[in-house]
């Protein structure tokens, strides 16, 4: 059984652990305005870091500013080692609404608002939350390529791109990261899983615990995790830091104790056999 490293350089220069926290579930639903409770958001947000995790991912849009508020008011000064991710590129209406708008103003206006909520001086990882139709990625990353040369962004990465998008990016600016919808169950990126593996670029997957029929109670999954003492979130937590390890999973929730849970999946140790097993049983969709 081949052991599963814990650990990812970002960029080649950030050290950080390979299962980390996606802090937009901390706002109110449909991504949109204030949680219920606002401190225990931030509790959740110190238990994760308290559990070891020094990775958190976040995006101006999570309610929107909301989710960057809570980062900002509840870890700041951060713990050395901490690594903070956001985004731009995405304008809010409403709830469940999401706008791509990646005109260069609007984007270098929500840096300098991001590095104020976050109480950073320099955001360690920025990622373009999606390519925007209207404006040429040429024009977008042109402006963040200056912002980084400003030092106010280190690193910079994509959202829900193709591989043609990301060679396309890669001309303008360096890229160390590309977050895409990604799990057990829906694997339409794998071909970008596939690239960024090759070129040792990290892979975010955003909804990584899969859902849908694959993943219903009592299902062949479920029933194979419960017969290895785990829980089917803990089992696709694991199975993508088992499939690559370029994979940096993000699990996002507003409970600390379904936090340290997720966080377990970290541990699960299944023989290469047993991986074969899963991997049949998701093949049988």
């Amino acid at each position: 059984m081949a052991s599963i490293a814990k650990t990812f350089r970002l960029g080649g220069d950030l050290e950080i652990t390979r299962l980390g926290y996606g802090a937009m579930r901390i706002v109110g639903k449909g991504v949109w305005g204030e949680p219920a409770d606002r401190e225990a958001m931030k509790a959740v947000l110190r238990r994760a870091v308290e559990l070891g995790v020094n990775f958190i991912d976040t995006a101006d849009s999570y309610g929107p500013t909301i989710s960057e508020e809570l980062i900002g008011q509840a870890l700041a000064p951060y713990k050395p080692g901490v690594v903070i991710a956001t985004k731009s590129g995405l304008a809010r209406t409403g709830p469940d609404v999401w706008v791509p708008l990646g005109r260069p103003e609007y984007l270098i206006q929500q840096v300098e608002l991001s590095l104020r909520r976050l109480k950073l001086q320099q955001i360690d990882l920025w990622q373009l939350h999606r390519i925007d139709p209207k404006v040429p990625v040429e024009e977008s990353l042109g402006a963040v390529k200056k912002l980084q040369e400003q030092g106010k962004i280190r690193h910079v990465g994509l959202s829900e791109v193709s591989v043609e998008q990301i060679k396309q990016a890669r001309k303008v600016i360096e890229i160390v990261s590309v977050q895409n919808l990604y799990n057990i169950a829906d694997r339409k990126s794998e071909a970008v899983l596939e690239y960024c593996h090759n070129e040792g670029l990290a892979f975010i997957p955003w909804f990584p615990v899969a859902a849908g029929k694959l993943t219903q109670p009592g299902g062949k999954l479920d029933v194979f995790a419960q017969r290895h003492g785990i829980t089917l979130s803990q089992l696709s937590i694991a199975w993508l830091l088992h499939r690559s390890p370029v994979i940096l999973p993000i699990p996002g929730t507003s409970s600390v104790q379904h936090l340290e849970e997720n966080m377990k999946a970290a541990d699960v140790q299944l023989s290469d056999a047993e991986w074969r097993e899963v991997e049949a049983i998701a093949g049988q969709r």
